[in-house]
């Protein structure tokens, strides 16, 4: 008799893309591919495709309260990853569902604004984030736009980035990693911060379109591996890979920013 073992089950709360290439959508394709088991509550609907972010519309805190409640009630939740968290009260819900169920890991993906520039979370729901989210977090994962929005450090070389990672990590969170697979380098560099020091993390930065939702996919991916007992140094590495493998076997769809292979035949 084959008795199957449970896989450790991840919620993500983040917003909608019909697209399929970033948010919940990107998030529970990037768990199934690590063998884990995803569920969501989603935070806010986004009018988007590859060319870009048209207009979102959030969930009232009554609907995420319920989205989550009602998936406590029925898994045990290992792990949970945040995306885009557009008010100040949804903040405030994610918050308290942490605090009341003690969940063992945190990863926040701080979503403040879109690749096209559309802003996806006002100065109050940041604030909250800050004071009341932030000091929950396992791991934050800001590209350099959302480090200096947080910081208030500008960030132009690794001694600005140290500084504001420093400072994000003195709000309370546990591991800051600065993603930097967003700029025009030739090289992808990521800085980590924790009770370890600084680390840098370098691959070949891929020139590629088919880079939506890479930010996400990141999050969900070391969040997955934080989950199997990784830690966050082990994991970061592992989940760079995949994002290659993901953006390298992309389909090539839509006519912008194209969705990336999240079951890429090439990742083990």
């Amino acid at each position: 008799m084959v008795v199957n073992k449970k896989p450790p089950v991840v919620l993500t709360v983040a917003g909608f893309d019909p697209s399929g290439g970033a948010g919940v959508l990107a998030d529970i394709k990037t768990i199934a591919a690590f063998g884990c088991y995803g569920v969501a509550a989603i935070s806010a609907i986004t009018f988007q495709n590859t060319l870009g972010v048209s207009g979102t519309q959030s969930e009232s805190p009554l609907t995420v309260r319920q989205q989550i409640t009602s998936l406590f009630d029925d898994f045990d939740i290992a792990a949970i990853k945040t995306g885009m968290l557009p008010t100040d009260e949804i903040v405030q819900e994610v918050v308290g569902s942490i605090r009341e169920r003690a969940v063992p890991i945190v990863v926040v993906d701080p979503v403040l604004r879109s690749t096209s520039g559309f802003e996806l979370a006002p100065k109050a729901a940041v604030n909250t984030l800050v004071a009341e989210l932030l000091p929950l977090a396992s791991l934050i994962t800001p590209n350099r736009v959302e480090a200096e929005l947080i910081s208030g450090v500008r960030i132009e070389n690794r001694s600005q980035a140290e500084r504001a990672a420093e400072t994000i990590l003195g709000m309370g969170a546990r591991a800051v990693l600065i993603t930097g697979g967003d700029t025009d380098s030739d090289l992808s560099t990521d800085l980590l911060i924790d009770e370890g020091g600084s680390t840098l993390f370098t691959s070949e930065h891929i020139k590629s379109k088919n880079t939506h939702g890479t930010g996400c996919t990141f999050a969900s991916a070391l969040t997955c591996l934080m989950v199997q007992g990784l830690s966050v140094r082990d994991a970061i590495p592992r989940a760079k890979d995949y994002i290659r493998l993901a953006i390298l076997s992309a389909p090539g769809l839509g006519r912008g920013h194209g969705p990336m292979n999240h079951f890429s035949p090439d990742f083990k």
